[in-house]
């Protein structure tokens, strides 16, 4: 069964409080705030995406850039499901291994993002969903200022405690498809005590999309994070 407990009883959030940061700071003024998604292939991610956007859109300025390697088949489906204006989905063909269009070589991503927000307007949230990678898939600060990295209990309970920086750096960790543990065999509290082993204070959230198809808790994580931003982003620099 899921455990009780996801870190935190409420919104788990990646720093102490709004002035107190450990992390890269995040977006400049005016810049929309940009929240990459990764995780191996099948985690779930592009439904996590789609899940997000059945929560912003109605509320947020939203826009979405996907990665696959040689079609465009993420943005496709998001297109398809009718859960974004297309107009507000851009898709990246890297060409290439995912890591390398969000972490080493990120132009093309960076294009994507500033002709989004050219062709509609400014933006609030932006999220990067790379293309399915393996534990060692990480997105470039210059990317990014928030990281999710999302896995799923199909691959069974070990996969957190295999570590990698996915998992043990993301800002988020997502455990996806927990409606299938009981016919994978998977525990989850194992993986629950695992991935706290393995991430400290950062916080994990266990989803089901079928069960809550907004992704409810992950929304309300990515609503604290934008309105850190906003706060650090009205904080005047320097003299008066």
């Amino acid at each position: 069964m899921r455990p009780e407990t996801d870190h935190d009883e409420s919104v788990p959030h990646t720093h102490p409080d709004p002035g107190v940061d450990p992390h890269t700071p995040l977006a400049p003024a005016g810049r929309a705030l940009r929240v990459g998604i990764g995780g191996p292939v099948g985690s779930g991610k592009t439904a996590l995406v789609a899940a997000l956007c059945r929560a912003f859109a109605g509320e947020l300025r939203l826009g979405v850039v996907t990665n696959d390697i040689y079609t465009t088949e993420d943005a496709d489906f998001l297109k398809r499901a009718g859960v974004l204006d297309p107009a507000r989905i851009r898709a990246v063909e890297t060409g290439c291994c995912p890591h390398t269009a969000i972490r080493d070589d990120i132009g093309a991503n960076l294009d994507a993002v500033d002709e989004l927000a050219e062709a509609v307007g400014p933006l609030e949230l932006m999220l990067v969903e790379s293309g399915g990678d393996n534990l060692t898939a990480t997105f470039s600060r210059g990317l990014v200022d928030r990281q999710i990295f999302v896995v799923d209990v199909a691959g069974g309970d070990k996969v957190p405690r295999k570590g990698g920086p996915g998992v043990t750096a993301a800002d988020l960790l997502v455990i996806n498809k927990t409606d299938l543990a009981p016919m994978v065999g998977a525990d989850l509290s194992v993986m629950d005590r695992d991935a706290r082993a393995r991430r400290g204070d950062l916080p994990t959230m266990f989803l089901s999309i079928r069960e809550d198809p907004t992704a409810g808790r992950v929304a309300a994580w990515i609503r604290h994070e934008l309105s850190h931003h906003r706060a650090v982003a009205a904080v005047p620099v320097g003299p008066a």
